[in-house]
Formats: C-alpha cells, sequence, structure tokens
C-alpha cells in the first residue's frame, strides 16, 4: 500500500457514492459504501497504479 488511510479523513462525495482521499498523481484514491461493507479496504487511484488501505469499522457499513 502507498499508505493507510482512516475513513474519517476522506471525503464523501454524494454524487459519485464514493469515499476519495487525494492521490499524489494529481487524481484521487476511491472506494464506494458497497466495497466497504463487502469488507473491502483498498481504494485505487484511476489514473496511476497508487493504492491505499482504508481503516474503517465494517460494523458501521454492514445494513449496505
Amino acid at each position: 500500500y502507498y499508505d493507510e488511510i482512516e475513513i474519517e479523513d476522506m471525503s464523501w462525495d454524494a454524487d459519485k457514492g464514493v469515499y476519495h482521499y487525494p492521490c499524489p498523481c494529481g487524481d484521487r484514491f476511491e472506494i464506494s459504501r458497497k466495497q466497504l461493507a463487502n469488507y473491502e479496504d483498498t481504494a485505487t487511484c484511476p489514473s496511476c497504479s497508487l493504492v491505499i488501505r482504508v481503516i474503517y469499522d465494517p460494523l458501521d457499513f454492514e445494513d449496505e
């Protein structure tokens, strides 16, 4: 992983339905609530090969 980021440090984009965090390449890492509900913790950047690990409590998303 490029880094480990807590979900509280990410921004919510209601239009896209994703949490995002700035990537060094200028784009942003993204992960959806559905991915989080499925215990996925890897947010990817669509513009480069970097990924981050999202630190969160899966129980917060289990009703998705």
